[in-house]
């Protein structure tokens, strides 16, 4: 079953089109990897996927929902497609668990004690347990990145959007927030991922699509890609990766 379903998007920013004809399908259950140089495309991909970007011809349907600027199908489609961005996006002057209530308690009108259970329940999956009662500020940027990750999970998606999650992190904040994403990829969740993580791309995503000039360049089965890839341009950039 397709929980997104891209057909010859285009996309344009002002003169400049950088989105060129695309069309992809993820099925329930896989990780797909966008990889790609600045200004490929792939990070606008993303965006368009949750409606962050209104593109101008083609379609787009995620997790049953149609894809346009109507404001009550975009409220209906965030309600199952979370999305997790390189800044954490928490609000400083309120708890983890605070930050986690919030969506749930606004969009799905849980009662407090519900939408506690469940701030629990999300903060365990991260590994973040112990800090349902500290303030954003008194976390690592690793921590913060598990925390945004579990706000997203409260609100039970269908689908998981990874916008270069890591890129502001050091190794080792790095490695905490792939373990999260990679244990989520083995108990099933649909995600697609923005990296640069090459190795976590080869691991963990059943698809990694190349994307170069707007277009999809090269696409198909992680590790075949990654080792072997059959053009100049991925060549080029998967570089020293290749094993």
């Amino acid at each position: 079953m397709s929980v997104v379903l891209i057909e010859n998007v285009h996309k344009s920013f002002g003169p400049i089109e950088v989105l060129k004809g695309v069309s992809l399908t993820v099925e329930r259950g896989q990780v797909v990897a966008l990889i790609g140089r600045s200004g490929s495309g792939k990070s606008t991909l993303l965006r368009c996927m949750n409606g962050l970007e209104p593109f101008q011809s083609g379609r787009i349907e995620v997790a049953g929902h149609v894809v346009d600027r109507d404001d009550k199908h975009l409220r209906d489609l965030r309600k199952d497609v979370g999305i997790v961005f390189q800044s954490y996006n928490l609000f400083p002057h309120l708890t983890v668990a605070q930050n986690i209530m919030l969506s749930p308690r606004i969009t799905k009108g849980l009662k407090t004690a519900e939408a506690k259970a469940l701030a629990e329940k999300v903060l365990s999956q991260v590994g973040l347990a112990e800090k349902f009662d500290a303030y954003p500020d008194n976390l690592s940027g690793g921590q913060q990145q598990r925390v945004a990750i579990a706000r997203s999970l409260a609100m039970q998606p269908r689908l998981m959007l990874f916008d270069e999650v890591t890129s502001a992190l050091d190794p080792e904040l790095t490695g905490e927030v792939l373990a999260v994403m990679e244990q989520l990829a083995r108990d099933g969740m649909t995600m697609v991922l923005v990296t640069h993580e090459m190795e976590f791309a080869r691991k963990v995503a059943d698809l990694t699509v190349f994307m170069h000039q707007g277009k999809i360049w090269e696409s198909g089965p992680s590790r075949a890609i990654l080792s072997t890839p059959t053009t100049p341009e991925l060549q080029s950039f998967v570089g020293a990766n290749i094993k």
